[in-house]
């Protein structure tokens, strides 16, 4: 007796593409990312490309009747030609740099006395992380009015007794107090990044170091440090995004005249196309900007990278 084997009935190929099989156009599941994509291009994309359009016109708004030359490398010229704006690209970097390695630091250290099991670490976690969440133009008045007041400030009265009773902290150190206040802001970010990698980080592991006699510290170099690079690294290149451009808070603070000790790319671009109105100049600037970002961002990144591969090496 033969055993006939009857195969299975054939699926209709409309049915096969509305299954999902190759022959069903892969364009068709990325339609509901159209609008997505283009409300990014629309946000992102349009005004970057109309900025660099304006960066090689020459247009300013009291004056308004002169003629546009495009393209021209007039404003690129001029930028790099401005004595104010080297000085601003030099506060930039340090109010870029200082900030955010000081906010890895106090966040590591932060981040791991958090993770230690003690009485109201839930509480304690909310009240180091709160500075983030609170407006940055609000905290710089608090800070302006509250705690830097030469009068009614809170840190002059704690600091009276050491002789700093009207001490003018935004006059006289001007940029330790924007590096301040930005670390203060930023610190409560790294150490929820350095939070999320310490409780990604296997018990077993450390307690099987433990076991083995290594030290704390030879635990936090060799297990707890490379757990936790990519986690750093995350935080380096988002605070030097970020802070880079940090522009409320020096407002808010000082809203000094060019060429201050506080007047950064992103203060002097404000300057330049909303009190001298000089839109192809600023465009210019803030093409420069960008670049400076990425360039930034990418150096912070290698540095921090370096530094790994060299404590990994040592480690071995």
């Amino acid at each position: 007796m033969v055993n006939v084997i009857e195969s299975p009935p054939a699926v209709p190929k409309a049915h096969a593409k509305r299954a999902g099989q190759p022959g069903a156009g892969p364009w068709i599941r990325r339609v509901p990312l159209v609008p997505a994509l283009v409300f990014i291009f629309v946000v992102t994309q349009f005004p970057f490309v109309l900025t660099l359009w304006y960066s090689f016109q020459k247009w300013n708004l009291n004056l308004p009747d002169s003629p546009r030359d495009f393209p021209t490398l007039y404003n690129y010229k001029a930028v790099f030609k401005d004595p104010i704006f080297r000085t601003a690209v030099l506060n930039t970097v340090l109010f870029t740099a200082a900030p955010v390695i000081l906010s890895i630091l106090f966040g590591l250290g932060i981040a791991l006395l958090l993770n230690r099991y003690v009485f109201g670490r839930g509480f304690l976690r909310t009240l180091i992380i709160s500075p983030f969440l609170v407006v940055p133009t609000a905290a710089a008045l608090v800070w302006k009015y509250a705690i830097l007041d030469t009068t009614f400030g809170v840190l002059n009265f704690f600091l009276s007794p050491f002789g700093l009773r009207n001490h003018d902290w935004l006059g006289q150190q001007s940029q330790a107090t924007i590096i301040a206040f930005l670390t203060w802001e930023w610190t409560p970010f790294m150490v929820l990044l350095v939070l999320a990698g310490l409780q990604s980080q296997g018990e077993d592991l450390l307690e099987a170091a433990r076991v083995d006699g290594a030290g704390s510290w030879q635990i936090f170099r060799s297990l707890t440090l490379p757990q936790l690079r990519p986690y750093l690294e995350l935080g380096v290149l988002l605070g030097s995004i970020y802070i880079v451009q940090a522009f409320d808070s020096i407002y808010i603070l000082e809203q000094g005249g060019p060429g201050t000790d506080t007047t950064n790319l992103a203060y002097y671009i404000y300057q330049t196309a909303f009190q001298a109105f000089d839109i192809g100049r600023a465009s210019a600037m803030a093409v420069v900007v960008i670049v400076a970002t990425i360039l930034i961002a990418t150096f912070a990144l290698r540095v921090v990278s370096s530094l790994f591969s060299d404590e990994g090496m040592r480690g071995r």
